[in-house]
């Protein structure tokens, strides 16, 4: 099945290629209406500062009209287990200038509702049909979730306060439903249930039960504000996660649809270099464990996932390390730490990736594409390589693509833009 899959793909690729490669109908005002594949991208909240990535970046980029939703990364849950923001200065507070504003119109002093979600609902407005959520968590942000679903009572406090908060918009220091009609749903990205993640994290066996008892418990109350509002979830590649923290079969019953970790599969924390989101297993992968896209889909599948409801994560960035000896073309060889990055030690995103130099590698069997110049080995993904996961995702009659994170593409959306040529 596999070589079958791999000819397949392969086969397919050049078609996809030029259906990338032509241009895409106009569609700013229908993005969202009727189309059969989700196309997600995750919004970063703090790309305001440093960054300089504004939700305004979005429309001149042409990402926008080639999204189905924009996740908005990230809220909090706070150690008293209530929905909170982890930002209000970004997320209501900060007056965006004319020159940062989605319609060139720079916020009034002592507007209620000003920052990135006034941008987003001006966004929304300019693309009908664009669904924006709010996604709760996140790496840094997953501490106290488990504390908070604990009980019966803390589960509906929790669910209750997050519909307040972030659907009926009733925001602090402003008046009731100032952010109301910004959010479409609420997007879990606890990180995770059962299992380890960031240091400091409370976590408990009960977790994987108290997951699917949360999500149905949210689902309820969102029903009854509003049925039509998206539940979705971000869940981990790794099985030994999913079975740590994840009862599948129930929680997607009462899920929208979840996306699915398609990156950090490897990463410059290990010493021997690998791919950071290969579609499809390499068989001569010397890891006790061989990952990929395609055994994640794989393994949620055969635990109950509906194919239709698994949303594939792309990464927009690469993972890097330095020092790099052996293995093919610096594939599977061995490093002394994790490359240099522009933001962070080991990670670049793909617009600084793009120009960098070195002599760049693809394996069409794997969907995995790197660059090495004989001392730095990167993994990252291209057009071609997302393209082919796009008709991975196709073939395999899955529900899209998510992108982490829109502010790592390049100013002109590229990998939104081979994304969208093949999954509308």
């Amino acid at each position: 099945m596999q070589r079958l899959l791999r000819r397949m793909l392969t086969a397919a690729l050049a078609t996809g290629l030029a259906v990338a490669a032509a241009p895409a109908p106009a569609q700013a005002e229908t993005a969202g209406h009727g189309d059969r594949f989700k196309r997600v991208g995750y919004f970063i909240q703090w790309g305001v500062y440093g960054r300089d990535f504004h939700v305004k970046d979005l429309d001149t980029s042409g990402s926008a009209a080639k999204l189905t939703h924009i996740n908005y990364a990230f809220g909090s849950v706070s150690e008293q287990g209530a929905c909170s923001s982890s930002d209000p200065w970004a997320d209501w507070q900060r007056p965006v200038p004319a020159e940062q504003s989605v319609d060139g119109v720079a916020d009034a002093a002592g507007q209620a509702l000003a920052g990135n979600l006034n941008q987003l609902r001006k966004l929304k407005a300019r693309h009908p049909g664009l669904k924006v959520l709010i996604s709760l968590g996140g790496w840094t942000g997953s501490r106290y979730f488990s504390d908070a679903v604990l009980t019966p009572e803390g589960r509906a406090a929790l669910a209750s306060s997050c519909i307040d908060l972030w659907l009926r918009g009733d925001l602090p220091g402003t008046a009731p439903g100032t952010g109301a009609g910004v959010f479409d749903g609420i997007d879990l990205d606890w990180e995770w249930p059962g299992s380890s993640g960031a240091e400091g994290n409370v976590i408990r066996p009960e977790d994987r039960r108290n997951f699917t008892l949360f999500v149905a418990e949210l689902r309820r109350q969102m029903n009854a504000f509003d049925r039509r509002s998206e539940l979705t979830a971000f869940l981990p590649a790794a099985a030994t996660k999913i079975d740590a923290g994840f009862e599948v079969r129930e929680v997607f019953r009462n899920l929208t649809f979840a996306t699915v970790q398609g990156y950090d599969l490897h990463g410059s924390w290990e010493t021997r270099t690998g791919h950071n989101g290969n579609l499809l297993t390499d068989r001569r992968d010397p890891n006790e464990v061989r990952y990929s896209v395609d055994a994640t889909v794989r393994d949620y599948l055969s635990r109950g996932a509906p194919a239709r409801k698994i949303v594939v994560g792309v990464p927009a960035y690469g993972q890097g390390w330095t020092g790099v000896t052996g293995g093919r073309n610096g594939l599977y060889g061995t490093a002394t730490g994790p490359a240099p990055g522009r933001w962070a030690a080991g990670t670049e995103d793909y617009k600084d990736l793009v120009d960098k130099p070195g002599k760049r590698h693809r394996d069409l069997r794997t969907g995995a594409m790197w660059l090495y110049d004989g001392n730095e080995f990167w993994s990252y993904d291209d057009p071609a390589a997302v393209t082919q996961k796009a008709l991975y995702i196709r073939l395999k009659g899955l529900g899209g693509s998510m992108m982490w994170s829109l502010d790592q593409d390049d100013a002109a959306g590229s990998l939104t833009s081979a994304l969208h040529a093949v999954l509308r």
